[in-house]
């Protein structure tokens, strides 16, 4: 096990109703709050009307900013930065899942800072101070609720980037699983396989004396993938969706990767798919998964034994070699992407297959990926060929 230290600041309101707890998250001091959000949806549920009224009884001055799309864009963000400076907000309120607040993040840290904010995403710098972010997620996905993670689309040049920093977390998360009842299918499932991916980054290691670590990991991927199946049979299953909303927040809450050496190669090969072609995360992600699976464990299988026989319970006995252990695990782990009706390719997703070579440029622009097995430009172009 590595050394580490872990910082977690965020405080946690969970449960039913709990949106009705924004009230007391607010202190004194804010006077202005940016409340920002996505497309109609939360005026359709109520959730709007519900927040807006929270923030009138608080007597606080409300700046709206809403307008997120999926995969957030930079020219937004610069909008928000811009409304934060000319109204100087106190906290600014994410509304909406993992791009609203990934957007909330880019414009807390944007700012306090003199430069340009896309600087931060291409390690030009490092942020030194923020506006604090409150959030009220709607979707269980990103994890990006208590994470130091955000990432955000430049239209110019179609670059998707991330950037991490402690000070991003949010000062407070209210989660209310009775707020997902209302979500499309493929909203919800997109969103397993989003928080599988955050566990996954962390879980394929090569880090040892990790058993805790590991053992929590499993957990989490069994709890997400045995209610997935719950709510493939019943979407209004309020148990199941708490399940799934808590399994996002520690999937990506950074307590998973304590003391090992995580991945995030697949990350970064999907961002690029998502970035020319728009398409919704999780679902890049399911394509990605099973090609780099399959690519990395050829020549180290050990880690994908484990995962084969704990998460997919694979007995040893039926199988002859390491590789066939590890292979029935990734097999397992593509029929339940199909029963979940993700797909596992670029054929499956509809997505065009002539654009590999930029996108294995823009992948590796800054330099080898991954952590479980260092990946090289051809082994990037590999592992898109064999999603294909």
């Amino acid at each position: 096990m590595l050394n580490f230290k872990y910082y977690s600041p965020t405080s946690i309101i969970f449960g039913k109703e709990s949106t009705a707890g924004l009230g007391a998250q607010l202190s004194p001091e804010i006077k202005t709050v940016m409340f920002h959000y996505g497309g109609g949806s939360i005026k359709q549920s109520g959730l709007y009307v519900q927040v807006f009224s929270i923030l009138k009884e608080k007597g606080v001055k409300v700046i709206e900013l809403g307008g997120v799309e999926p995969n957030p864009k930079l020219s937004l963000v610069k909008e928000g930065i811009t409304l934060c400076r000319e109204n100087q907000v106190d906290l600014i309120l994410a509304v909406g899942g993992g791009s609203v607040i990934d957007s909330a993040k880019a414009i807390s840290v944007g700012v306090k800072y003199d430069g340009e904010v896309w600087d931060f995403f291409m390690g030009k710098a490092q942020p030194q101070s923020c506006v604090p972010l409150g959030v009220i997620l709607t979707l269980p996905a990103t994890g990006s609720e208590t994470s130091p993670n955000t990432v955000v689309t430049n239209e110019e040049g179609l670059l998707k980037r991330g950037m991490k920093s402690d000070l991003i977390r949010p000062v407070f998360a209210i989660l209310s699983p009775e707020l997902t009842l209302t979500l499309p299918e493929h909203q919800t499932f997109a969103g397993v396989m989003d928080i599988l991916s955050h566990v996954f980054e962390r879980y394929f290691t090569t880090t040892g004396h990790v058993d805790v670590t590991d053992y929590m990991c499993e957990g989490v991927m069994k709890a997400t993938i045995e209610n997935a199946y719950k709510l493939r049979q019943n979407p209004d299953d309020y148990d199941a969706r708490a399940e799934i909303m808590l399994a996002g927040t520690i999937a990506h809450n950074g307590i998973l990767g304590v003391g090992r050496l995580e991945d995030w190669a697949s990350h970064r090969i999907a961002h690029e798919i998502t970035a020319l072609y728009g398409t919704t995360h999780g679902v890049t992600l399911a394509v990605i998964f099973p090609a780099w699976m399959k690519y990395v464990s050829e020549e180290q299988p050990e880690k994908f034994v484990q995962f084969a026989k704990r998460v997919f319970d694979v007995s040893e006995a039926d199988f002859r070699s390491t590789a066939e252990i590890a292979n029935e695990g990734i097999r397992r782990f593509e029929a339940f992407l199909t029963e979940m009706g993700l797909p596992k390719s670029f054929k499956e997703a509809g997505l065009p297959s002539d654009q590999l070579d930029l996108m294995t440029e823009k992948a590796s622009i800054f330099g080898a990926l991954g952590g479980y097995r260092k990946l090289e430009v051809s082994d990037i172009k590999a592992i898109y060929e064999l999603a294909l």
